[in-house]
């Protein structure tokens, strides 16, 4: 009988997984819990605040409609990508990841960023919208008129050659640290893997740093006109992006620390350097297209 349950085929039958449900579910609350937040922080209160209960009496409630829903899904994404990826590592510990294994894993991850991809098509498609049909945006919406120009009149935008060119020559600079590391991982060469890493997640901070100090040093908002719209959402998504990248860099520089990673077997790192690939090519189209071309001079 024993023979009967022995492996003869090149595929991973992984045992029933909560993951996939826990990842949905939790990607659904977050997805309900942004708009709800964004939709109340567009003039409703948020958080704690007074209210008069049915005997009278002042107190305070605590809001979860908008910021507490997001962060409950948001929470629940992030344990489950903890959990799932901790249990592929392990997978492939134990040699489940065979060649044709490890082939799927790179189809999935292909895939993962082709549908990135579109997510910033739409982005570009709508700042491309509202840019080349100046006249238009804003006539169905509650954001003001643009008066027929972009950037709308009275918005002050930011110098593309100041601090984006800065973050463009530090986001570049990282995309060949991180392919400096992959070459030292398959030739061999601990070393130079580690410091590339350390390279590239020191790079992909200071990026971030750098993008909230441009936020917070912004002459528009998000709400109420549609440039601040189209702007934060292109460029806030891609500093997500960042963020997101830099976090698996980071977990693969602490398993390259951990002795993990073969010149030969290696597709987490890769998958992360796949990312980071991605994230660059997107931050060269957003510098062109929405800092030198859209905040330029007006387009009628």
């Amino acid at each position: 009988m024993a023979e009967v349950h022995n492996k003869n085929h090149d595929y991973h039958i992984i045992d029933p997984s909560p993951w996939p449900f826990l990842g949905a579910l939790g990607a659904l609350i977050m997805a309900v819990g942004a708009i709800a937040w964004m939709r109340m922080a567009n003039g409703d209160t948020l958080g704690f605040f007074p209210y008069t209960n049915d005997e009278g009496q002042f107190v305070y409630r605590l809001d979860l409609t908008g910021w507490g829903i997001f962060a409950i899904g948001l929470a629940l994404v992030l344990y489950t990508m903890f959990g799932w990826w901790r249990e592929t590592v392990k997978e492939s510990h134990e040699g489940h990841h065979t060649r044709v294994v490890s082939l799927h894993l790179r189809y999935g991850m292909l895939l993962f960023i082709a549908s990135e991809v579109m997510f910033f098509v739409a982005w570009f498609w709508a700042f491309f919208d509202a840019s080349l049909f100046a006249g238009e945006a804003g006539q169905f919406s509650r954001v003001e008129h643009t008066g027929g120009v972009w950037p709308p009149q009275g918005i002050e935008t930011f110098d593309p050659w100041h601090l984006p060119l800065l973050n463009t020559l530090i986001l570049l600079l990282s995309g060949t640290t991180v392919t400096w590391a992959h070459h030292a991982l398959i030739h061999g060469d601990r070393k130079g893997l580690k410091w590339g890493l350390i390279s590239t997640v020191v790079l992909g901070v200071l990026f971030s740093a750098l993008q909230a100090y441009e936020y917070s040093h912004a002459a528009f908002g998000f709400s109420g006109n549609i440039y601040g719209a189209t702007f934060f959402m292109a460029t806030g998504f891609h500093g997500f992006h960042v963020l997101v990248g830099t976090i698996f860099l980071f977990v693969c520089l602490m398993r390259a620390m951990a002795g993990h990673f073969s010149s030969s077997k290696h597709f987490g790192f890769e998958a992360a350097a796949w990312y980071w690939h991605f994230v660059d090519v997107v931050w060269i189209f957003l510098f062109v297209a929405v800092y030198i071309w859209g905040g330029q001079a007006a387009v009628h």
